[in-house]
């Protein structure tokens, strides 16, 4: 029986960005340099199967810190932690290592240097993302307020109008954020944004993918997990650049072969903590039910590399 033909188009870049790379390298090293358990404070990054084979070789996940024993090492995790965190780690006389992507710490150090200036934040980002709750938990109560669409900036109520900045959580849809910037500036004309863009240039480039080849297929697919706020917004970019159908996965098991039918073409792609094995299992399952033709989409080339902490490049 023939099979039909299925030209099945590759976004690159996809998968892994250099922030979730370094944070898994993290626990790794850590767990090679102080040997199984290592406790994990979250998820080191939102993915089970990442997760899982990280558990399998002797990582420990728990949410808060009062999990952990003081006698053994505690990650933070990629997404940041509130400042509370790493001081109550002192004081419990813990090692910890900090896993927080760099571009997201960038943006804590952004929002303590406003403070500091006397402004009072605004936060764009989703409530309850453990990105958003580390980063207004880098300073007190009430110094960071959190706006969530265009609609929330018209009900924030602020000390002053005129002594305000805003930051923004780091996977978050560039197209939404602009119309939520674009308010808060007609709002508070004073206000002060960051000086580059805090959305972060895995987030943006695995965005810009999609809206390449989205109006070239008829369904598209994120690898990605459920609680994973930039897969999630890879759906949303997908359907608004014209693509009639876009499911997030989080691995072959979970495509919807019913929704595909007839289809003739299809693009694929992964949030930025989704490993490359698992795209690799949805390619395969595509060529195991057509005559697959596979074309590459790249629209921008990445070399970032961020280095692991100096404690676990120093010897044990």
């Amino acid at each position: 029986m023939t099979r039909p033909a299925l030209t099945l188009h590759l976004a690159a870049p996809r998968g892994f960005c250099a922030g979730v790379d370094r944070a898994i390298k993290i626990v790794e090293m850590a767990l090679e340099k102080w040997g199984a358990p290592v406790y994990v404070r979250h998820e080191i990054v939102h993915n089970k199967y990442v997760v899982d084979d990280l558990r399998a070789k002797g990582a420990v996940f728990v949410e808060v810190l009062e999990e952990c024993p003081t006698d053994r090492p505690v990650i933070f995790s990629a997404h940041g932690v509130p400042k509370a965190v790493p001081a109550a780690a002192a004081e419990r006389q813990m090692v910890y290592v900090d896993a927080t992507c760099p571009l997201v710490s960038k943006v804590h150090i952004e929002a303590a240097r406003h403070a500091e200036n006397g402004l009072q934040m605004i936060m764009i980002g989703h409530a309850g993302h453990p990105e958003t709750i580390g980063t207004m938990g880098q300073l007190p109560p009430g110094e960071v307020l959190l706006v969530e669409t265009p609609e929330d900036v018209a009900q924030v109520e602020v000390r002053d109008p005129g002594r305000l900045a805003f930051v923004t959580q780091t996977t978050l849809s560039i197209d939404d954020t602009a119309d939520i910037v674009a308010a808060l500036r007609a709002r508070f004309p004073a206000i002060i944004g960051p000086h580059k863009e805090d959305i972060c240039y895995a987030t943006t480039n695995r965005q810009a993918a999609v809206k390449a080849m989205a109006p070239d297929c008829d369904a598209l697919l994120v690898v990605g997990a459920p609680n994973s706020s930039n897969s999630k917004r890879l759906v949303e970019v997908a359907s608004k650049a014209g693509c009639r159908y876009a499911q997030l996965v989080q691995r072959a098991a979970d495509i919807d072969w019913r929704a595909l039918e007839g289809i003739r073409s299809i693009g694929i792609t992964a949030g930025a903590s989704a490993p490359e094995v698992l795209i690799n299992e949805v390619v395969d399952a595509f060529r195991g039910r057509y005559d697959v033709t596979v074309n590459q989409v790249v629209t921008a080339e990445e070399h970032v590399e961020f280095k692991v902490p100096r404690v676990l490049r120093e010897p044990a």
